[in-house]
């Protein structure tokens, strides 16, 4: 293989996997690796957002104290959010009823507003939706790429952080959850 085709395929390869993009850094990872540092260990920014589906009113964070909250940030332009909110969907189902709530929080452009209710329910989220109209949620949680996840505890507390979705990973994410709802 010449270096111009190893450089090109090095290149595909990197650009294939890359998630959806998405805030901070643009460029996405799509790796699912928990975020070491960043706010895991502090407190979750609060944050109050209009329902877009799902729900009436206002979505507010302090008003979910006392429970544990998995904050998904998402796209309907996002190939793995596709495949990441039927997971969701079914740890909100088990999980429900012992105290989890889960938010997603689209980062989808004004123009694409109209696509969240129906992306919510064509991939079955039961769970509570939102639209960061001006991108100030994600400017605090600063997720890497689309799909990211935090995990709170009860207490408020960011506690797990993953960036991107891969098949499999929400057996790490259960896990996580029953920690938390077992208060550890």
């Amino acid at each position: 293989m010449r270096i111009h085709d190893s450089l090109v395929l090095g290149l595909v390869l990197a650009a294939s996997a890359t998630a959806c993009g998405g805030s901070d850094a643009e460029s996405g990872t799509g790796d699912t690796t928990p975020v070491k540092g960043g706010l895991v260990g502090k407190p979750a920014p609060n944050f109050a957002v209009p329902a877009a589906a799902n729900g009436k009113g206002t979505i507010a964070l302090n008003r979910l104290r006392g429970k544990v909250v998995l904050v998904d940030f998402w796209g309907t332009y996002c190939e793995p959010c596709k495949k990441s909110f039927p997971k969701l969907q079914d740890l909100y189902t088990k999980y429900a009823s012992s105290g989890l709530k889960i938010v997603g929080i689209s980062e989808d452009e004004a123009d694409d507003k109209e696509a969240i209710p129906g992306f919510a329910s064509t991939y079955g989220a039961k769970f509570l939706v939102g639209w960061d109209e001006d991108k100030s949620i994600a400017r605090s949680y600063k997720p890497q790429t689309m799909p990211s996840s935090y995990l709170i505890d009860k207490n408020g507390v960011v506690r797990y952080a993953h960036v991107g979705f891969h098949d499999g990973e929400e057996l790490e994410v259960e896990k996580e959850i029953k920690e938390l709802l077992a208060g550890r």
